[in-house]
């Protein structure tokens, strides 16, 4: 499964647990950390952990598993490290507070269809 296979996959499953603003960002160039960014946000810690979850189901039916998955416990802003992919998943308020797409505005969007 290739990189961007992975960030779909992620934002798909982020999808069916009716996270919202669901987007791939491609920071290949800008970043010497990872090549794409999922970002998506959840409108209560509940979702928030629903969506984490729902992520981590599909890419571990796909032979896939997160390296590493911080901030699920607070729910506000968890990051799911996926190597050369990583996935945000915020709380609503969070992510209009830390707005990653206008920071990293110089990104590509990637069709998450």
């Amino acid at each position: 499964m290739n990189l961007v296979e992975i960030a779909k996959l992620a934002a798909a499953a982020a999808e069916e647990k009716k996270a919202q603003r669901v987007s791939i960002l491609d920071i290949r160039g800008l970043s010497v950390f990872a090549d794409y960014f999922v970002v998506c946000h959840g409108n209560s810690q509940t979702q928030v952990q629903a969506i984490v979850e729902s992520i981590k189901k599909k890419l571990e039916e796909s032979g896939q598993s997160p390296r590493s998955v911080e901030g699920l416990s607070e729910a506000r802003w968890v990051l799911m490290d996926l190597g050369d992919v990583v996935v945000h998943v915020f709380h609503k308020d969070e992510r209009d507070f830390y707005d990653l797409e206008r920071l990293w505005g110089d990104a590509a969007q990637v069709e998450a269809q």
